[in-house]
């Protein structure tokens, strides 16, 4: 498979460059030269398959042969080795929880294929490997974990100071080893833009082997279209119509890989970007007019983005065609009023609880099926409600139990280098590593 840049289609890589580079010249992302179709009778019959074969025919198109069949089967294997349920929360909606990964949220699967497709591009590199991050809360934790120890790389995750929950916080800086934490004194927007910076950077990048593990990077990206393929084996199983889609959504890279999985030929009756009160994409929607915001701090913070980098590859999806866009995505926008509103509202009645980014969805859901009363659907359940401890219980009135996996790490010291929002700073921080 070759990968061009969407800001310079001359500058054409494959898999392997993608994913060491991260990104391409002048801060372009990268994006497959073609889209490949899954079989019908594939898609038809999912349940005849196991889910690591899924995941295998998923991924092998894009990797092609930079990377051994047998290696990528084991790759796909490691990356999905936990549950993956779609579980019924009323007759309408359901949700897949996406976070019984070690991290305890959806980032775990495309930062574990990534880190083992990196580590088994660079194992001949005699240079240390500087995988560069921003997060707004779970990139980072699934990123640390996915690389924590792997010899011959270091991992520097910039993010935004009190943005992120306790827990999200102590998953990026409690590890030490080779995982670098920096807190910046601003937003996501301004670390995602500071790494950018890094990328384009000549200096830096004369002294650093560097690459990205954020959602721009394509072995982050591609591998989340997995667990849509996973949900409709089992939305196969008890309903006959194509399920509505709703994506808890901040820099679209997770709703980007479904999008892209349905090019492919995964039916979907609609997507649904569920947005919190950053809502870009919802306004684009609504008036087409692309106005990029400063980013307003949300119970739901991993999706606190103003400029979500991994739109523009929706935009290429589409060919730039505003009308198919709109008549396949919808957008809503949900407050944190109505975000508590609903954590309450979904415990009471149907004794499932959700987290902040799971309520923004199941509200923007909830809304389309009121407009759309034949259809059904679910949400993806992003992250386990114990990283979000403080608006669970307050919705809820009931106590967060930490799960055993996270207890020791909880009680660990956080080790941080606190900057401004100043790319020179993490400029000096990044030369001085070397």
């Amino acid at each position: 498979m070759i990968y061009y840049n969407l800001k310079d289609k001359k500058e054409k890589v494959d898999f392997k460059i993608a994913t060491i580079k991260g990104q391409g010249n002048e801060k372009g992302l990268f994006f497959p030269e073609k889209i490949p179709q899954f079989e019908k009778g594939f898609i038809e019959n999912l349940n005849q398959f196991s889910d690591e074969e899924i995941a295998f025919r998923c991924m092998k198109d894009f990797v092609g042969d930079e990377i051994p069949e047998s290696l990528l089967k084991e790759i796909v294997s490691q990356t999905i080795n936990f549950e993956i349920p779609l579980k019924k929360i009323n007759d309408k909606i359901s949700v897949l929880e996406l976070f019984h990964g070690p991290t305890l949220a959806f980032k775990d699967i495309g930062a574990r294929f990534m880190s083992q497709c990196l580590s088994y591009f660079l194992k001949d590199e005699d240079k240390k490997v500087t995988v560069l991050v921003a997060t707004s809360g779970d990139t980072g934790g699934a990123v640390a974990h996915g690389f924590y120890k792997t010899p011959g790389v270091n991992v520097v995750i910039l993010y935004p100071k009190n943005r992120v929950s306790l827990v999200q916080e102590k998953q990026l800086t409690a590890l030490g080893e080779n995982i670098s934490a920096i807190e910046v004194n601003g937003t996501f927007d301004d670390c995602q833009n500071m790494v950018k910076q890094a990328f384009s950077d000549q200096e830096i990048n004369s002294n650093l082997f560097l690459t990205s593990a954020n959602s721009i990077n394509v072995a982050r990206w591609l591998p989340q279209q997995i667990y849509y393929l996973l949900a409709l084996k089992q939305w196969q199983k008890n309903n006959d119509k194509n399920p509505v889609i709703c994506v808890p959504s901040g820099n679209f890279g997770n709703i980007c890989a479904g999008i892209l999985a349905h090019f492919r030929g995964l039916p979907v009756e609609h997507f649904i970007a569920a947005c919190n009160e950053n809502d870009v994409v919802p306004n684009y929607l609504n008036t087409q007019n692309l106005e990029f915001k400063d980013t307003v701090a949300t119970l739901s913070n991993a999706m606190d983005v103003g400029n979500p980098s991994n739109f523009v590859r929706i935009l290429e999806i589409f060919e730039n065609q505003f009308e198919n866009l709109k008549n396949t995505i919808s957008g809503y926008s949900i407050n944190d009023d109505e975000t508590l509103k609903t954590i309450s509202k979904v415990y009471k009645n149907y004794g499932y609880t959700l987290e902040p980014h799971s309520a923004v969805a199941f509200a923007s859901l909830q809304k389309y099926l009121e407009e759309n009363p034949d259809k059904k659907g679910f949400i993806l359940g992003t992250a386990h409600p114990v990283k979000f401890p403080d608006a669970v219980e307050k919705a809820t009135n009931i106590k967060i139990e930490v799960p055993e996996s996270l207890a020791e790490l909880m009680k660990k010291e956080k080790k941080i280098v606190e900057i401004n929002a100043d790319f020179e700073e993490l400029k000096r921080i990044l030369l001085d590593q070397n």
